[in-house]
């Protein structure tokens, strides 16, 4: 900056042959250093020093550089170390190795090189799909908060009473009665669309996908006839599909046929996500982290836990007044959950 451009000149305008070197007008002595010495004795004296002579522009180089400025002999009057002091420490190799003094070097080794990974196998596979859906399905997302208080008030209650014999119960089992009870309305959003041969093929039945993260990538186990479960029922064929897809050992049919799939990351699902529609289907429901945050109900700020419903529809399907309505009905249902089970 400015003032390392000043710093320099001021001390260029000194004599090079000087013995000693006046003190400027600061509050640390620039001590003195003898007239002529080696290469060697150089580093050894500089290193002695807590701070050494150097500009601003040179200190921020040195950080940058990842060197540290006691160990590089200075050209420059009283030992100042100028950018080319720089340039013949990095040519001398000495930058990073045990020579320069230091045991414990606070610098850090460079990487450097490149790892090449074939996409292959299931991988590829899940890849093409993915690119498949977003180059042929018009995404539209749509995002709404939903105030779950009463719902993990609710769940909390259940789990604590649960049978031995009954699943302990996390939010899934309720999206998906949530979204069960919505489907009954809007039916065409439960669909498989043929692009190709133009035919919506719609389904009675809520075959549920559950987007799965597995140690081969992403998977959908596939939870039939949601419609038909309660909510111990639900969870317990949630884990037990989910369990084979990470385990490897889901069959094919476990795999396939969903009608609308959830995708859910748990604890890490973010504030936000556009969900990416699994084809043919038309709609993907996304649900994120639940969190307390303060909010404003009936004119006080009051804490709730809240949780944003991200949830993605095939547009050529779904018209945005549609998946609106959809996704309000799922807040309804989520935020009042004594109406999920009732007829």
């Amino acid at each position: 900056g400015a003032g390392g451009e000043g710093g320099r000149a001021s001390a260029a305008a000194q004599p090079a042959a000087s013995k000693t070197v006046s003190e400027p007008a600061t509050s640390t002595p620039i001590p003195t250093l003898p007239p002529s010495r080696g290469k060697g004795s150089e580093a050894r004296l500089s290193a002695r020093y807590e701070r050494p002579l150097a500009s601003p522009a040179v200190r921020q180089r040195a950080r940058d550089l990842g060197i540290e400025l006691q160990f590089v002999p200075g050209s420059g009057p009283a030992g100042r170390i100028e950018h080319g002091d720089l340039d013949a420490y990095l040519a001398s190799g000495a930058h990073g190795s045990s020579a320069s003094g230091s045991s414990a070097s606070s610098t850090y080794a460079r990487a450097e090189g490149t790892t090449e990974t074939r996409i292959i196998g299931l991988r590829r596979k899940i890849a093409e799909k993915m690119a498949e859906s977003v180059r042929r399905i018009p995404h539209i997302t749509y995002v709404e908060e939903i105030d779950v208080t009463a719902l993990e008030e609710l769940r909390a209650h259940l789990n604590a009473n649960r049978k031995a014999d009954q699943p302990k119960l996390n939010v899934l089992p309720f999206i998906a009665r949530a979204i069960v009870v919505a489907l009954r309305d809007q039916p065409t959003i439960n669909s498989h669309y043929d692009d190709e041969g133009g035919v919506l093929t719609t389904h009675a039945a809520v075959h549920l996908g559950i987007a799965a993260q597995t140690p081969n990538g992403l998977m959908v186990p596939v939870v039939r006839h949601a419609e038909a479960r309660d909510p111990y029922d639900t969870a317990a064929e949630i884990a037990r599909v989910s369990g084979a897809a990470k385990s490897g050992k889901a069959s094919r049919e476990e795999l396939s046929g969903s009608t609308i799939t959830i995708t859910s990351l748990g604890t890490l699902g973010g504030v936000v996500h556009t969900p990416i529609i699994n084809h043919p289907e038309v709609a993907i429901v996304g649900p994120n982290k639940i969190q307390e945050r303060v909010v404003v109900k009936d004119g006080q700020m009051v804490v709730r836990k809240m949780m944003n419903l991200s949830s993605s529809f095939d547009h050529r399907i779904v018209d945005g007044h549609d998946a609106a309505v959809f996704v309000q009905r799922i807040k309804g249902l989520l935020e009042h959950p004594a109406t999920l089970w009732m007829n």
